[in-house]
């Protein structure tokens, strides 16, 4: 019995899907105000509290492609880098904090937790690798999307309960100062704990790999591998920019929405004007499958793409609460019908036996965009405009406008991976 034509029991999605839960809660508890943190209470400038996501995204992608992905082609293991991954990034989490406290209030302190969290990406890169890998084992090509689809709505509950929390306790529910939740711990220890809790599900799905319960996958013929990897790589190409583009606004959003001479909003409303992406991740996670199976994935991806640009547009061009809200929603869209369909084509083009070093490979499309497109795009993008003397709003705005230029770059690319190359329309 191949891999693809297994039965999935539903506990072992279950298991999957509250190990995804936990992880995106305790994203976005920790990811959404940590920005706000470092540029309003630390101080530092907007490129450098893009460093927070960039430099732990480069060590992140250095060792999945490098390090765990070898080890997990090599000895076929993915639960077990997942549950050592998050429970060393756990004790890394709260080491992070301690330290940063050590080095007072200032520039210093953020640049601690900067280079903690780059040490602690190492052990999360053994999760996100195995992860990865994990679910195209299980589930046959036929599934992945759908289920990744899935995954990603019921990812989108954690994050929104993460946000709203994240939101509350920032300052302390309006009882404290602004940046209490993370110069006092109450984020760290939550984000640690939550990454302790989330290796329990885990005991709930199989170690995977391949070869393991089946036997081992027919080679292709070499012409036919040929022709997939040199479309692999043009695929890859497409997802940096668009990852890029719509992704390297993810550290300054918060930041926009705070902004004293812009809409000047407070933790709580900013956590419900950003969740608002999250409801839709739920919604349009739901319809991915049906969608992928009634259009293929490859169309999905490109209406995917095209939302993420048009809701930069939006950002770009408007101001308002209403239309924070509206981009917002039409971001959520789009992320979840990238997220599922761009895995599920990945999913395709990579070899059975080379799915670690593939999907790290993949993955670092992804996690990269998160820091080093703000380090290299948006954060640039303000902090020269302000040097000119462009006022802080229309700076952030130039910003979105540079970011939907990148992705339209990467729109341009996805078009010349044929629907022949993935199999799909």
């Amino acid at each position: 019995m191949t891999p693809e034509a297994r039965h999935v029991p539903s506990r072992i999605f279950w298991g999957i899907a509250s190990f995804q839960v936990m992880a995106m809660f305790r994203r976005g508890l920790f990811y959404s105000f940590l920005s706000i943190y470092l540029r309003f209470y630390l101080g530092l400038s907007v490129t450098e509290t893009t460093l927070f996501a960039t430099l732990p995204m480069l060590f992140n992608v250095i060792c999945q492609t490098y390090v765990w992905g070898g080890v997990s082609d090599r000895r076929q293991l993915r639960r077990t880098l997942i549950v050592w991954g998050e429970l060393l990034a756990g004790i890394g989490t709260i080491l992070v904090w301690y330290l940063h406290t050590l080095a007072g209030v200032g520039q210093a302190a953020g640049y601690v937790i900067i280079l903690g969290l780059a040490v602690v990406e190492i052990f999360w890169s053994m999760s996100n690798v195995g992860w990865s890998a994990l679910i195209s084992d299980i589930y046959g090509i036929e599934d992945r999307g759908a289920v990744q689809g899935r995954l990603t709505s019921v990812g989108g509950l954690g994050r929104i309960l993460g946000i709203w929390i994240g939101g509350l306790l920032y300052d302390g529910m309006g009882l404290r100062y602004e940046g209490w939740g993370f110069q006092e711990g109450v984020l760290f220890f939550i984000a640690s704990g939550a990454m302790v809790v989330s290796v329990l599900p885990m005991l709930l799905v199989p170690e995977g790999g391949i070869g393991k319960g089946g036997g081992a996958p027919e080679a292709p013929p070499p012409e036919a591998e040929a022709g997939t990897r040199a479309a692999f790589i043009l695929f890859l190409w497409a997802m940096v920019f668009i990852n890029f583009g719509r992704n390297s606004i993810a550290v300054i959003m918060s930041q926009y929405l705070a902004l004293d001479s812009g809409l000047a909003l407070a933790g709580g409303m900013i956590s419900h004007v950003v969740n608002m992406q999250s409801v839709a991740v739920i919604g349009a996670g739901l319809m991915v499958g049906r969608l992928a199976g009634k259009y293929g994935h490859r169309r999905v991806l490109i209406w995917g793409t095209w939302g993420a640009a048009a809701s930069l547009v939006i950002l770009a061009g408007v101001e308002g609460l209403a239309w924070m809200f509206a981009a917002n929603f039409i971001r959520g869209v789009s992320e979840a019908l990238i997220t599922a369909s761009a895995y599920a084509l990945a999913s395709v083009l990579i070899p059975p036996e080379r799915r670690g070093r593939g999907f790290g490979l993949f993955n670092a499309t992804f996690f990269l965009s998160w820091g080093l497109a703000g380090t290299f795009i948006s954060g640039p993008v303000i902090d020269g405009c302000m040097a000119l003397g462009v006022p802080e709003v229309s700076a952030y705005q130039a910003a979105f406008m540079a970011a939907a230029v990148v992705t339209a770059v990467g729109m341009g690319l996805l078009l010349k991976v044929g629907p022949a190359a993935t199999g799909s329309r």
